[in-house]
């Protein structure tokens, strides 16, 4: 994985237009999903708890993708290789971090797709707290299909990605949800070759409207 990752990093983007050219006119899917996941009534612990698990991609359910990168290295231009997996069938997506959003209020990043990557685009996750103290959660992406090994992978992503992307999306919430509120603002373990895989485990539990927001 390390050598993998070492390559990605010499890759090009695969993406041919600016966010802004992005549009449905021009061929682009445009996806998001927003909501509230804690709230932080006095003081910012939850955000920061949720601030790190975003920067380490651990809102990501491994089970659909799991993020490979070396968690030493700066957000900005961190290069990720994103694990999909479905039906039993793995794809390494490698994605260069481009953009990073670090305010008090406000913090987020954008990554791209490189060449080699089954989809072709940009994704933005960034979390925001009001002055109410709730901390909201936005996932938004502009994509077309990249590359695909065969054919029938391109036939399978068509038919399967709709439900695999919503899916993905709900669990992104809750898991980061949780973490916010019972995660670490600590680095996640690094293996042998210095690389985090995902990060941690998240164990659902079933939490009341009151327990959310306490």
């Amino acid at each position: 994985m390390r050598s993998r990752l070492d390559a990605a990093r010499a890759l090009p983007t695969n993406v041919d237009a600016a966010e802004e050219e992005m549009t449905a006119e021009q061929g682009w899917h445009h996806y998001y999903s927003e909501a509230v996941i804690a709230r932080d009534s006095e003081g910012t612990e939850r955000f920061e708890r949720a601030r790190n698990a975003l920067e380490h991609y651990q809102f990501s359910e491994p089970r659909i993708v799991m993020a490979h990168f070396d968690p030493a290295e700066p957000l900005l231009r961190r290069c990720i290789l994103l694990e999909i997996r479905v039906l039993g069938l793995r794809y390494l997506c490698p994605a260069l971090v481009s953009r990073v959003r670090d305010r008090p209020d406000e913090f987020g990043f954008r990554y791209d797709t490189l060449e080699g990557h089954i989809e072709r685009g940009v994704e933005w996750f960034v979390l925001t707290q009001d002055a109410r103290g709730d901390i909201r959660f936005r996932i938004e992406a502009r994509w077309k299909e990249g590359e695909f090994p065969n054919w029938w992978s391109r036939l399978g992503f068509s038919l399967l990605s709709g439900y695999y992307q919503r899916k993905w999306h709900r669990l992104a919430h809750q898991r980061l949800s949780l973490l916010a509120h019972y995660g670490s603002t600590r680095r996640p373990p690094r293996d042998a070759s210095g690389l985090t895989h995902q990060g941690v485990d998240v164990t659902f539990t079933y939490l009341t409207k009151r327990q959310w927001f306490q």
